[in-house]
């Protein structure tokens, strides 16, 4: 197998071959297809998300082929499309994962951060934290769904049942929270970097009903809020945007400070929350809506070895939607 390894946080990603792995008792082996790049993985690689496993393959937005069973395992089938997630393992026993709460377990593995993940043209997966994925779609429009859709999708989830929404950063998870909010009968409003138009017209695209600067007030108050982006002084903006009662969602796993900002805008009930993780129910939940929606997500396609360029471009906002790794 080949695949891009991170030996030190703040180092580009080496190109390295190894024997190709064998599946323990409960996991499989997957020959990848299609692995997308997340913010994450630039959180990972940037030394923001402490202590990962060095040297460690990052990418959890993975697609492939089931090619090598291990052990135990009698629920997939050699040659079965199927995608793996960020969560990769949790222990099912502490108290939040006997209380229905295993995005928050105490002992947690995550892909491409506490266990190697899809940068790579083979990867190991326990079988429990894997989805059937079936045939519609390519594996490369499918990858960024593993991820990007699914925090999306917990974090909509999170915010409510309002109609108006905003979105601040339109990224690869934005982008397809947009279609479904659309597809549920909401109004999206898009907040962007101030001045990007390509973002804005982006947004609107897919049916954001208005889209503007992170700094310029709603034009109307909305019911909740989304931050996608990693910057924590668009909380005081997004509260600031809220009707009374209305809650804003903190999508990312990392994000700047937040500054201090006048307890007016957290009153009248509104909240402020955060999500973590996803559970195996998301998923479920999830890819059952997908093909109702008709999600389409826009890609940018770099071969395996170009890992770093595909980073660097995440990191400068060149791209719409989300990169996708091809081995």
């Amino acid at each position: 197998m080949r695949a891009m390894v991170l030996k030190q946080s703040r180092r580009p990603l080496e190109h390295l071959e190894f024997p190709d792995p064998t599946p323990g008792a409960g996991e499989i082996r997957i020959k990848v297809a299609a692995c997308g790049v997340c913010r994450t993985d630039l959180h990972v690689v940037d030394g923001e998300l402490p202590h990962p496993k060095l040297p460690i393959i990052p990418g959890h937005e993975i697609v492939g082929r089931v090619d090598a069973i291990g052990p135990g395992v009698e629920n997939f089938v050699l040659g079965e499309r199927v995608g793996v997630p960020w969560l990769g393992h949790t222990c099912g026993s502490c108290s939040f994962c006997m209380g229905g709460q295993e995005n928050l377990c105490d002992y947690p593995l995550f892909t491409g951060y506490t266990r190697d993940g899809g940068f790579a043209t083979a990867t190991i997966a326990d079988a429990r934290y894997t989805f059937r994925l079936g045939e519609r779609g390519t594996d490369v429009e499918l990858a960024p769904l593993l991820c990007a859709g699914l925090i999306g999708w917990r974090s909509l989830t999170i915010a409510g049942t309002g109609k108006k929404l905003g979105l601040y950063g339109f990224g690869a998870a934005a982008h397809i929270v947009a279609q479904i909010a659309k597809w549920q009968g909401r109004t999206v409003f898009a907040f962007t970097k101030p001045g990007d138009a390509a973002a804005q017209e982006f947004a609107r695209s897919l049916g954001a009903a208005w889209a503007g600067d992170s700094n310029q007030a709603a034009p109307e108050p909305l019911d909740a809020a989304i931050i996608f982006a990693p910057a924590g002084e668009l909380i005081p903006l997004a509260l600031k945007a809220l009707r009374k009662g209305g809650r804003v969602v903190c999508a990312g796993i990392h994000m700047s400070d937040i500054p201090q900002f006048p307890y007016s805008l957290l009153w009248e009930e509104r909240q402020l929350v955060s999500v973590a993780n996803l559970t195996r129910q998301d998923g479920l939940n999830f890819f059952a809506v997908v093909p109702k929606v008709g999600i389409k997500t826009s890609t940018a396609q770099y071969p395996l070895e170009s890992a770093n360029q595909a980073l660097a471009d995440l990191r400068a906002g060149r791209f719409e939607g989300a990169a996708v790794l091809v081995p």
